[in-house]
C-alpha cells in the first residue's frame, strides 16, 4: 500500500497539496497559510490522538473522553525544529502511572512519531523543462 500526495507551487513559497479529494495549502513563510513546521506539528498531534485512545484501551482505560494536546516545537538558531513537546489533557480520571503507560504505548503506535526517524529520507528524481 502507498500514500500519495501531489504538491504544486505556481510561484513563491506557498504550495497546494492534493490528498485524495482534499486540498490543503501550506506557506513556508506562514503569511497565507500555516507554515511547514506548524503543519508537521499539527499532523504529529493529530496522529497522536488516536494512538492515545488505542493506548488507553490497551492499558485498561476504555474511554479517555475529550483529549487536548498543546504541541510545541522549539526551533534552533537556523529556524529548524530542535525539540517537540506535548502537553496532554484528557477528560477521563487517569492516575499518573497509568497515564505514563498510555503515553509510552501511544508513542509506539503513532505513525508520525515513527516516521520522524533519521533513516527515513526521500528518494528523489528531478526533471527540468517539465512544464
Amino acid at each position: 500500500m502507498t500514500k500519495e500526495v501531489t504538491t504544486v507551487s505556481e510561484a513563491g513559497f506557498s504550495a497546494t497539496n492534493t490528498i485524495r479529494q482534499f486540498e490543503t495549502t501550506i506557506d513556508a513563510t506562514g503569511e497565507d497559510a500555516p507554515d511547514t513546521l506548524e503543519t508537521l506539528l499539527a499532523t504529529y498531534g493529530a496522529c497522536y490522538v488516536p494512538a492515545l485512545r488505542v493506548g488507553g484501551q490497551q492499558r485498561g482505560v476504555d474511554d479517555l473522553g475529550k483529549i487536548a494536546i498543546d504541541v510545541t516545537g522549539d526551533l534552533n538558531d537556523d529556524d529548524k525544529l530542535e525539540a517537540v513537546s506535548f502537553d496532554i489533557r484528557v477528560e477521563a480520571d487517569v492516575d499518573d502511572e497509568t497515564g505514563d503507560k498510555i503515553v509510552d504505548r501511544a508513542f509506539e503506535l503513532c505513525k508520525v512519531h515513527d516516521a520522524l526517524k533519521d533513516s527515513l529520507h526521500a528518494e528523489t528524481s528531478f526533471e527540468g523543462d517539465a512544464f
